[in-house]
């Protein structure tokens, strides 16, 4: 079942932290930790509510930290201050954790497995870690060695030769006749997009985004309150950076980073929504789900089906969307997106997307999902859809109803 009628999501029932580029303030935390106190201080100094209401913990993460084996129950016992035995499940699909968590979460309230459940989504791409693996039958016996990120960003062992994730996306440009200039222009709009939420101070950032936590030293810390690492982007500086890739489309500038941060959903039953909401005029449903998988070497084309699926559960079409983002690790993803769809590709992703302020894997479609739920109350309500890939070329969409 992949359509819902029971699942809502409270209004401010979500938080994302600001986004940090590699290497950044976030890049010496353990992302477990780091994303388990913010929870915490989420609620008890943002919501004023007592975590403990969380019958059932969704916690997605992709990039390896120290005790990822206990990662999800760690997670939920620092989120709760042990006070309850919360049980969390550990959830990895890569870039489209957010959606699937929301899914899974969706599910159970469906079913009526609990009342209130909470996804944590959390990853530090910075300091990737480094492993190595037994391989007593190679030559000498020699260990098998994996550098966590660079190594899965330049390589799915599915894709026979080899390919870097940027080379996917050309693929798709390729196929689908997509020029430099037509990326270029979807960069820079993109940006002037972003600057949008920084106005009057922030103030739609703000709605959503909270300050997380980082330590500076035994006993300092300091707040992070603001996305780190975003480039300022003119058209003429796109127009003189080169493809990365020979014959290719996409620059450095089309193309999102690696980041760190960590974000939270509320997903519950109506009335507790209303309850938990801070405003209880205004409803958030979760209407639908779609997944997909594109065919190998094209994992910039697999937003496109997971949408069509998205909008058949639902009985919806993309012209009733009041909102649209996507989760455009390349500038490719939305041009072929719009294309296929039939939409203008200038309008979807106000606010904001990770093609400007980073890619931290797991947090990513929950940040993105915020801002449009935000947009969508900013529209007087309706329709709206959140699309993206994921690394093994697969893709998932989300839908819901704003009132």
């Amino acid at each position: 079942m992949n359509s819902f009628t029971k699942a809502y999501i409270p209004y401010g029932g979500y938080y994302s932290t600001p986004f940090c580029r590699w290497q950044g303030a976030m890049q010496n935390e353990n992302s477990i930790e780091l994303g388990a106190k913010t929870a915490r201080r989420w609620f008890l100094e943002k919501k004023k509510i007592d975590p403990t209401i969380i019958d059932y913990m969704y916690f997605g993460i992709t990039v390896h930290q120290l005790h990822l084996f206990h990662a999800h129950n760690w997670a939920a016992a620092m989120l709760v201050d042990n006070q309850k035995g919360l049980p969390g499940l550990f959830i990895h699909q890569a870039c489209t954790t957010s959606t699937t968590i929301l899914n899974l979460a969706a599910l159970a309230i469906e079913q009526g497995a609990f009342e209130v459940g909470f996804g944590l989504m959390t990853d530090r791409c910075s300091n990737g870690c480094h492993t190595v693996w037994p391989n007593p039958t190679g030559p000498g016996g020699e260990v098998i060695s994996e550098n966590w990120m660079m190594d899965n960003i330049n390589s799915d062992p599915n894709v026979y030769p080899p390919l870097k994730m940027v080379q996917t996306a050309e693929n798709v440009a390729r196929e689908t006749g997509i020029t430099k200039e037509e990326v270029d222009a979807v960069v820079l709009c993109r940006y002037e997009q972003y600057l949008m939420a920084l106005a009057n101070d922030r103030a739609f950032q703000k709605r959503y985004m909270f300050p997380v936590e980082v330590k500076m030293g035994k006993k300092q810390t300091k707040l992070v309150e603001q996305d780190e690492g975003v480039t300022p982007t003119t058209a003429e500086g796109l127009a003189k950076l080169k493809p990365v890739e020979p014959g290719g489309v996409h620059s450095f500038a089309a193309q999102t980073f690696p980041a760190d941060g960590n974000c939270g959903f509320i997903v519950t039953t109506k009335d507790r929504a209303k309850e938990l909401s801070a405003d209880p005029s205004i409803e958030i449903q979760i209407l639908s789900y779609g997944y997909s998988r594109a065919k190998p070497g094209y994992m910039a084309a697999a937003p496109v089906p997971a949408a069509e699926m998205a909008l058949a559960n639902a009985g919806l079409k993309i012209n009733e969307m009041k909102a649209i983002k996507s989760h455009n690790p390349f500038a490719t993803n939305d041009i072929n997106f719009a294309r296929k769809l039939g939409i203008d590709v200038m309008k979807m992703n106000n606010y904001g997307s990770s093609l400007i302020y980073g890619h931290p894997q797991a947090p990513t479609a929950g940040r993105i999902i915020a801002e449009m739920l935000e947009e969508t109350v900013d529209s007087g309500g309706g329709y709206c859809l959140w699309t993206g890939c994921a690394a093994g070329d697969t893709g998932a969409s989300i839908i819901f109803k704003v009132s």
